[in-house]
């Protein structure tokens, strides 16, 4: 069997010692010798060799000294029990003055290796909990975009953690250890700065070193950092000679406050700057609601004053226009619900002005008693919308003739086609013009006159159409009409009244008259056709007829 003074037992200088106790105490007093120390799984044995397991555990299971057992417990400071030593003899044994001054002499030497023992135990676990702390400030580090510096002032050495290194891209190597060095990596602008505040920390003007700068990286790009530091080491006269620190890579958080800052600059010039009213609005869980805050640009959106506004909101919604309150009201109906963001173009009316547009853009929010808070704004849109209205006019219009373009007239022609589609009963007409003899006008004339030829006969065409009737122009002196619920006769009379207006109607230049004449070309806008430009087609060719006729002609296809 195995020996079990060695089971169990850590291998170390005081475990060999206290074996050698053991044996020593069994060889002089002649008897089985076994100290234990601990108990449960973190209990130690020490017994003498060839000691049976049977004989070990009868040994240590008695607890008060016998004629055949001593039990000889092993107390430090303050009665803190560590250990026993049991003597076991074959026979009744009693021992003498000089065995039990020898006893305490061993138990002696045992406590005061056990001592020994439970010191360097803790000094194992203080150790192994430092490691286990630094490894989880490595890591924490790591992860964190920090890195540590360590910088002799004396010597001007400086060391870098590689988490420092990596935070700048760098692999170990890479990075030397001179202050001279490091301070080429400080952005030009940055530097003075930097030696500044370094400087007033080694004088001990300031309590810490920290800055916030930036380094350039491997790739040639800068980092924004926060560098902390403090002087860890002086001389007798206070002279620094050791300085330890950290960098913090603080890229994203300056980027952010940036944003922010650039944001609050936008509102403030949006509040000071651009007429408009910022409010802040109230709606209870009750259904009552009020305005609890509002700009004074107010006046100048809603013409109320920012009090009024506050003492009765329903003022607001006063002046949205009739048509447009329904929507005002349930549009913020809908953004208490759900929670969505606010938006909506509509209308004011002000007493003593003009209709205006405004837009509103809010923020809803609840709050912990169930009401809930707008944060917004509104703008004057009026003259947005009345610039969306020219464009579309010019997107849409013929400048020189204020006629509809040809993309315009064909997006009518095809909504007319649809419409015939829809009702087959229905009926329509498309007249194409051309004025005869046009670039005679130009040619004698020049193009002045040509263009007044062009704006005439355009007027004439306006004023004989009625409000369901389109007409455009597709280009040079060439016009098409499409004549809604009208057949071929009513297309004709149409063309005749133009034909007729025209001869009653010359244009004048140096006061000379010149008369316009036009040729016309009629066809049906049918359910059946496949497409506008079928229909346009067949009227083109009637228009060409007329031409080949003779000119100042109407021709039906």
């Amino acid at each position: 069997m195995q020996p079990l003074y060695s089971v169990n037992v850590p291998n170390s200088a005081n475990d060999e010692q206290l074996d050698g106790v053991v044996r020593l105490v069994s060889r002089y007093f002649d008897s089985a010798a076994v100290l234990v120390s601990g108990t449960g799984s973190a209990r130690h044995i020490w017994a003498s060799p060839g000691l049976s397991e049977t004989r070990l555990t009868r040994i240590i299971g008695i607890s008060e000294t016998t004629p055949n057992t001593l039990v000889w417990p092993l107390q430090a400071q303050a009665d803190t029990p560590l250990g026993t030593l049991y003597l076991h003899f074959d026979q009744p044994h009693q021992l003498d003055a000089k065995q039990r001054e020898a006893l305490q002499d061993f138990a002696a030497l045992a406590l005061d290796l056990l001592v020994r023992a439970a010191d360097e135990a803790r000094q194992r676990h203080e150790i192994a909990a430092l490691r286990d702390s630094e490894r989880r400030m490595a890591l924490a580090i790591s992860g964190s975009g920090t890195g540590i510096w360590d910088r002799n002032v004396a010597t001007g050495e400086i060391h870098y953690s590689s988490s420092w290194k990596a935070l700048l891209g760098y692999a170990e190597h890479e990075i030397g250890n001179r202050i001279e060095e490091s301070y080429t990596r400080v952005h030009p602008a940055d530097l003075d700065y930097v030696r500044a505040t370094i400087q007033a920390h080694l004088d001990q003007r300031t309590e810490a070193y920290e800055v916030e700068h930036r380094l350039r990286c491997r790739d040639g790009q800068y980092k924004w950092v926060c560098s902390r530091g403090k002087v860890v080491e002086r001389d007798k006269h206070g002279k620094p000679l050791r300085m330890v620190g950290t960098t913090t890579d603080i890229t994203a958080m300056r980027r952010l406050s940036e944003q922010v800052q650039l944001t609050a600059t936008l509102m403030t010039d949006l509040t000071n700057e651009i007429p408009g009213m910022v409010f802040q609005y109230r709606r209870q869980a009750d259904g009552t609601s009020a305005f609890t805050y509002v700009s004074a640009g107010a006046q100048a959106i809603c013409g109320l004053s920012a009090m009024q506004l506050m003492q009765d909101a329903q003022a607001l919604t006063d002046i949205v226009h009739p048509d447009d309150r329904k929507a005002f009201i349930d549009s913020f109906q809908l953004s208490a619900e759900q929670l969505t963001p606010w938006h909506l173009e509509f209308r004011v009316q002000v007493p003593g002005r003009e209709i205006a547009w405004c837009q509103g853009e809010a923020c809803p929010r609840r709050e912990e008693d169930g009401s809930v808070i707008w944060h917004g704004f509104m703008t004057d849109l009026t003259e947005r919308k009345q610039i969306e209205a020219e464009l579309q006019a010019f997107a849409t219009t013929d400048f020189l003739t204020q006629l509809a373009n040809r993309r315009h007239f064909m997006c009518q022609l095809e909504a007319e086609l649809a419409r015939l589609q829809r009702s087959p009963e229905q009926s329509a007409a498309i007249l194409m013009f051309d004025l005869d003899y046009f670039k005679t006008i130009n040619d004698r004339w020049g193009h002045n006159v040509g263009d007044q030829a062009l704006r005439h006969f355009a007027g004439i065409l306006s004023s004989q159409l009625r409000k369901t009737d389109t007409a455009g122009r597709l280009g040079g002196e060439e016009f098409a009409v499409v004549l809604s619920e009208a057949n071929l006769d009513k297309a004709r009379n149409f063309a005749t009244r133009i034909q007729n207006e025209l001869a009653r109607s010359p244009i004048l230049h140096a006061g000379e008259p010149i008369f316009l004449a036009v040729s016309v070309g009629i066809s049906s806008l049918n359910a059946s056709d496949a497409s506008v430009e079928a229909a346009l087609s067949r009227s083109d060719i009637a228009l060409y007829c007329a031409k080949r006729g003779g000119r100042n002609r109407i021709e039906y296809h």
